[in-house]
Formats: C-alpha cells, sequence, structure tokens
C-alpha cells in the first residue's frame, strides 16, 4: 500500500430534488457556460459589438458544442452500436461527449454564424477559443468527480484509486487473496489499482492555458491578423491532448492497429495541421511566406504615404 495514493470514491450527485438527482457534472458544465459566456461579452463589448450580437453568437456557440460533443462521443467512439440504435443518440442524460466532436461543433456553428452575419469568420474564432480552455477545464473536473476518462495504472506516489471503476474489484479482491469481503472497499482499497488521474491534469492544464492565452490576447489579438491566435491556440490545446493520450485508458479499440495510435491521437492530428496552417498563415513561415512579405510591404509603403499626408497638412 502506497500512503500517498489517493482514495477517489466521490458521489457523482451533487444533491437530489426529490427522485432526480443534480450531478457534478452538468452543474460544472453548465457553469463552465456561463462563465465563458460572461467572459466573452465583457470582452467583446470592449471591443464595441453589440449585446444583441453576443447574445446570438452565444446560442450558437453552445448549440454547436452540444451537437458536436454528443454527435462525436456517438459517430468517433462507438458508431456500430449508435448506427444500430439511432435513437439513443438523443439520450444525453446517459453520458458520452467527445471533446474532439465539441471542437467541430464550434467550427461549424461559428462558420454558419459569421456567414449570415457578414463578419469574419477567423475574427470570431479567435475571441471564441479564448474562453474554450475554462469550459474545458470544468468538464474535466466533473469527468473526474463521475470517475470517468480513467488513466492507465501507475507507480506515480500521487496516482488516483477509482474505487467507483468496477473493472478494478476483480484484480483487488484477486490481489487481496481472501483478506477483504468483496463488499469491503476500505479493506479492498489497499489492493486497488492505482491510475493516472488524467481528468486531473487535463484540467490543470486548461486553466493554465486559459489564463496563459488570456494574458496573450490582451497583447496581441491587435497586432496580429484574424486566425493567428486561433492557430496558436489550436497547436498548443490539440499537441497536449495528443501527448496526454498516453496517460488515459483507450476509450475505443481499432482492429490491427491499436498500438499504433489511439482515437483521441487520430482526432488530434488534423487540429495539429490546422494550427500550424494557421501559424504560417499569420507569421508567413513557408507556404504564406511570399504571400505575408507582400502584405507587410504594402502595410508599410501605406504608413509612410499615412505619415507623408500627415507632415503636409501639419505644414
Amino acid at each position: 500500500m502506497d500512503l500517498l495514493n489517493i482514495i477517489w470514491n466521490p458521489d457523482p450527485v451533487m444533491f437530489y430534488l426529490g427522485e432526480r438527482g443534480i450531478r457534478w457534472y452538468g452543474f460544472l458544465l453548465a457553469l463552465g457556460f456561463l462563465m465563458g459566456y460572461l467572459i466573452l461579452s465583457r470582452v467583446m463589448k470592449k471591443e464595441g459589438n453589440k449585446q444583441e450580437l453576443i447574445d446570438k453568437l452565444a446560442i450558437y456557440v453552445i448549440v454547436g458544442v452540444v451537437v458536436g460533443l454528443r454527435l462525436g462521443h456517438c459517430f468517433f467512439y462507438n458508431p456500430g452500436y449508435y448506427f444500430s440504435h439511432p435513437l439513443e443518440i438523443l439520450y444525453v442524460w446517459e453520458g458520452g461527449l467527445a471533446s474532439h466532436g465539441g471542437a467541430a461543433g464550434i467550427l461549424i456553428a461559428v462558420g454558419i454564424f459569421a456567414y449570415r452575419k457578414k463578419i469574419s469568420y477567423l475574427g470570431l474564432l479567435d475571441r471564441i477559443v479564448l474562453i474554450v480552455p475554462l469550459a474545458g477545464g470544468m468538464v474535466r473536473i466533473g469527468n473526474l468527480m463521475n470517475s470517468e476518462i480513467l488513466g492507465v495504472p501507475t507507480n506515480f506516489p500521487l496516482a488516483f484509486k477509482f474505487l467507483r471503476n468496477h473493472e478494478d474489484l476483480l484484480p483487488a479482491i484477486n490481489a487481496s487473496g481472501g483478506n477483504c469481503q468483496v463488499t469491503d472497499l476500505n479493506c479492498l482499497a489497499d489492493y486497488w489499482v492505482a491510475r493516472h488521474p488524467t481528468q486531473l491534469y487535463e484540467a490543470i492544464f486548461y486553466f493554465i492555458m486559459f489564463f496563459a492565452f488570456f494574458i496573450i490576447y490582451k497583447k496581441y489579438i491587435s497586432k496580429w491578423e484574424p486566425g493567428t491566435f486561433l492557430g496558436w491556440f489550436v497547436t498548443v490545446l490539440f499537441v497536449f491532448r495528443y501527448l496526454i493520450e498516453f496517460t488515459k485508458v483507450d476509450q475505443v479499440e481499432f482492429d490491427g492497429w491499436t498500438d499504433a495510435i489511439r482515437m483521441g491521437q487520430l482526432l488530434s492530428i488534423p487540429f495539429i495541421l490546422i494550427g500550424l496552417l494557421l501559424l504560417d498563415w499569420g507569421h508567413g513561415l513557408l507556404i504564406f511566406r511570399k504571400y505575408r512579405q507582400t502584405k507587410n510591404a504594402e502595410k508599410m509603403q501605406k504608413n509612410k504615404s499615412d505619415d507623408f499626408e500627415t507632415v503636409k497638412k501639419k505644414k
């Protein structure tokens, strides 16, 4: 027994309203949406946008996220089952959400909104992604309270023993050698498998990312081309998502190449490539190098012309 291991067995239900339980996950998800909305509203109002526009954008984003989260889980992680039981796609209350699907949902929803309102698509996304890590961190805390999205076994001193993970029950019983009764979780906890608390790793990273990118936004958003901030955000986020998958229990199996790559990693690769492309667009590193050099030269020429006109007026 490692005294530093954390025994984790919280009730996923915060409290009950009659017979209906209010779960930590739902509360934290709603809180993440609310905080994100308030922060986005404040930022966009400071930039001269009307509250009516912000409220409509928020509706589009929330619908896109929720639909994307659910469809992402159904079609990326368990397509065979949901194609056979299509009505159960609507059973959101039974759980099953995928963050990659949520990201795709945001891209589509904001694209529709930008097209209808004749607003810069990349400019809108630069602002929307500012609040994504905050909501993502809240969701991962909710996953932790649900004892879901578990990590792989580890000898790490501060690993968690998830007593609500029934797959670890039989190994604990066998490891106890008959010293514990089947229903005595306090005794079995000594023999329980310790795992990486990947939910906590992600939550901490997302909260740090939120504060870091908020500072970057305030300093550079007016200097960078639309989409550059988005490029940095997407690249950092999904490189992390790719790496953190090594500490997780794989949620879906591929025939013949499970060990080569995981679904979460496979889904992260397109987003990483999009992020790198946006960075190249904004900074002119490779593909868009000549284009960006031309644009910068035109901008410098315009600034010189403006300065010349200002001097003439003063004379």
